[in-house]
C-alpha cells in the first residue's frame, strides 16, 4: 500500500507541463483547489473536470499511475461518504432504521469524493512534473516579498522541499520495515484495532530512527557544504518567464472565470429550474 503512494515522486519525461517554469504549476495548483472547492454544481464541476483532463493529457504521465495514488484513501473516503450521505440533514428519500438518506446527503457525498478525488490527482501533477529543487525555487522566488517583514521564505522552502523529496524515501522505508518484520512472524491484518495498533510499534521505531539518522546524515553534509541560509545564495539556473509560462498565467485566469461564470449561470438561472423539476 505505501509503495502506491505517488505524492513527492517526480515522473522525468517530457511533457508541456514538465517545461513550464515551477511558479506557473504553483499558481495552477492554487487556482486549481480554489475552484475545486468553488464548484458546487454540475456545469462548474464539468469545466474542472476538463481543465483536469487537459493537465493530465498534457503532462503525458500515466493514469494508471495517478490512479494508483489514490488506492491509500480509498476507506477514507468510504468514511466520509458515508457520514456526508446518512447524517445531512434535509429531505428524507430512504429510510434505514436511525439512517437517514437525503437529498442533500447525496448530493454532499458526490460532491465531497469528487473534491477530494480531484484534489489528489490535481497536486500529484505538480508534483509529478517538478523536481524538489524547480519547486524550492519557485516558492522562493514566488513568495520573495515576505523577506521584506522578516519572514525566512528561503528556509520554508527548503524545509518543504526536504519534505516533498523525502516522503517517498520513508514510504519506501516503510515497506521494507513491515516486510522485514512480516517475515519475522508479525501479523499487521488480524485482530482488534488495539492490537493493530499495537503491532505499529516494531514499524514506528525503527522508521523514527531511520528518519533521525538521514536528518543528521543531511545537516552533516550541509554543512561540509558551508550551507547558512538564503543569504548571498545565487541560482545555477535562474528561473525565467518564457512565453509558454505566459500563456499558462492566461489559461488559469480564464479556468478560474469560467467556473466563477458556471456558478453564477447556475445558481442565478439554472437552479431553480432543477430545483423545480426535480420537485414535480
Amino acid at each position: 500500500m505505501f509503495r502506491e503512494l505517488t505524492i513527492g515522486q517526480y515522473y522525468p519525461i517530457d511533457s508541456v507541463i514538465h517545461r513550464l517554469d515551477p511558479r506557473v504549476k504553483l499558481m495552477g495548483a492554487m487556482v486549481f483547489i480554489v475552484t475545486v472547492f468553488l464548484a458546487d454544481n454540475i456545469f462548474s464541476i464539468v469545466v474542472v473536470t476538463g481543465f483536469l483532463i487537459t493537465a493530465i493529457l498534457l503532462c503525458k504521465v500515466p493514469l494508471s499511475f495517478m490512479v494508483k495514488g489514490l488506492r491509500p484513501i480509498v476507506m477514507l473516503l468510504i468514511v466520509a461518504g458515508i457520514f456526508n450521505l446518512f447524517l445531512t440533514p434535509g429531505n428524507v428519500l430512504f429510510e434505514i432504521w436511525i439512517f437517514h438518506i437525503t437529498d442533500v446527503g447525496i448530493k454532499n457525498c458526490i460532491f465531497m469524493i469528487i473534491r477530494m478525488v480531484y484534489l489528489i490527482v490535481g497536486t500529484s501533477i505538480m508534483t509529478l512534473t517538478t523536481t524538489p529543487n524547480q519547486l524550492t525555487d519557485g516558492l522562493e522566488k514566488s513568495l520573495g516579498f515576505l523577506n521584506k517583514i522578516r519572514i525566512p521564505v528561503h528556509e520554508i522552502a527548503m524545509m518543504m522541499s526536504i519534505a516533498l523529496r523525502f516522503t517517498p524515501i520513508l514510504v519506501e522505508e516503510t515497506d521494507k520495515i513491515m516486510k522485514a518484520q512480516m517475515a519475522r512472524g508479525m501479523d499487521f491484518e488480524s485482530g482488534n484495532l488495539f492490537k493493530r495498533a499495537k503491532n505499529m510499534v516494531p514499524i514506528l521505531v525503527p522508521l523514527f530512527v531511520s528518519a533521525f539518522r538521514r536528518a543528521n546524515d543531511l545537516a552533516l553534509a550541509m554543512e561540509a557544504r558551508c550551507y547558512n541560509g538564503g543569504d548571498g545564495r545565487t541560482k545555477m539556473k535562474p528561473l525565467k518567464y518564457k512565453p509558454d509560462d505566459r500563456t499558462g498565467y492566461l489559461v488559469e485566469a480564464l479556468f478560474l472565470l469560467l467556473t466563477i461564470v458556471a456558478n453564477v449561470i447556475y445558481n442565478h438561472y439554472l437552479g431553480g429550474l432543477f430545483s423545480n423539476m426535480i420537485n414535480q
